[in-house]
C-alpha cells in the first residue's frame, strides 16, 4: 500500500466536521492519558493490528490520538506522530459507525494537531482508501512508496496480515 501526501496549510475547517456529530451526541477529541485502557482495549477488539502503535500514542503528554467517543464507549481513533514524526495513522471507526463522518473528522483533528506542530505537509503511511483521503483533503500518492516502511515488519506468531 502506498504512503500519501497532504498540504496541511490547506485543510478545510474541522468544525463543519464535529459540529453536527457533537450535536449527535458524538464528542471528537484528543484522548486523555487517563483513557489509555479505554482506547487501546477498542483497538485491540476491532483493529488488532494497530495496537502497538496507539499504545506509542499514549506515551506521548499529551497523547497523539484523537477519539471519537458516544455515551462513554469509543467509536473510532486516529494517531499521528507514533510511526514517524509527521505521520498520520493508525486510524479507524467501528464498522457499525462509518459513513457518519467521524473518520473525517477525525482525520481532520489530527491533521490540524500536525500542522499546529509547525509541519506543513504530512505523510499519510500504507493507506488502504487513498480515494478517501484524496477527496478529504488532497492528499495525493507519493510515488515510489508502495513498499514504505512497512517493508519486512515483524509480526506475531500465527499472524497472516
Amino acid at each position: 500500500m502506498p504512503d500519501m501526501l497532504v498540504k496541511l496549510y490547506g485543510l478545510p475547517d474541522v468544525s463543519g466536521e464535529v459540529a453536527p456529530l457533537r450535536a449527535a451526541g458524538v464528542a471528537c477529541r484528543r484522548a486523555e492519558s487517563y483513557e489509555r485502557s479505554a482506547v487501546v482495549e477498542f483497538v485491540a477488539a476491532k483493529f488488532p493490528q494497530w495496537t502497538d502503535e496507539v499504545s506509542v500514542a499514549f506515551s506521548s503528554v499529551p497523547p497523539t490520538v484523537v477519539i471519537a467517543a458516544e455515551a462513554g464507549a469509543v467509536l473510532g481513533f486516529a494517531c499521528y506522530n507514533v510511526t514517524r514524526p509527521d505521520y498520520f495513522g493508525p486510524t479507524g471507526v467501528d464498522e457499525s459507525r462509518r459513513r457518519r463522518g467521524i473518520g473525517k473528522a477525525l482525520l481532520l483533528l489530527a491533521l490540524e494537531a500536525l500542522r499546529a506542530e509547525g509541519y506543513a505537509y504530512a505523510i499519510i503511511g500504507g493507506v488502504g482508501p487513498s480515494a478517501f483521503y484524496e477527496k478529504a483533503v488532497g492528499a495525493t500518492i507519493i510515488p515510489g512508496s508502495e513498499e514504505g516502511i512497512y517493508a519486512g515488519m515483524l509480526r506475531p506468531r500465527g499472524d497472516s496480515r
